[in-house]
């Protein structure tokens, strides 16, 4: 499934759900004020997000707890991650340095189709 294609789902969404992904991921609690910290934005902003990932049965958390994925949101993060791991893969191969290679693989991920990542997927494994 393709996140674009998920309904309601925007590029900011996703950039949310990647960061909760990547805290839980690391062992982390996912904390509102860690995605705020590690998307670099302010608190209110990850609450409004958070409300609508809720909306999207993506999200579940208890007042003052950290951030759970559901099921659902846990397969849509992991796909996001893919793209985002596989495209900074890519630049870098391309010799980008790797603070550029991860900004610009976060604003691809969002931009390309299935189809141009499947060949840059196709063209990495072989390198």
């Amino acid at each position: 499934m393709d996140a674009r294609r998920a309904g309601a789902m925007t590029q900011s969404l996703e950039d949310y759900l990647e960061a909760i992904f990547v805290l839980i991921d690391d062992g982390r609690p996912a904390q509102v004020r860690d995605v705020a910290r590690l998307l670099s934005v302010k608190m209110p902003s990850v609450v409004k997000a958070l409300h609508e990932l809720k909306n999207l049965e993506l999200v579940t958390q208890q007042p003052y707890a950290p951030i759970e994925l559901t099921a659902k949101g846990r397969r849509l993060a992991r796909l996001v991650r893919s793209r985002h791991t596989l495209l900074r893969a890519f630049l870098i191969k391309l010799g980008v340095s790797k603070k550029t290679a991860d900004r610009d693989a976060c604003l691809m991920e969002h931009i390309l189709s299935a189809e141009t990542l499947d060949k840059i997927r196709t063209y990495t494994e072989r390198q």
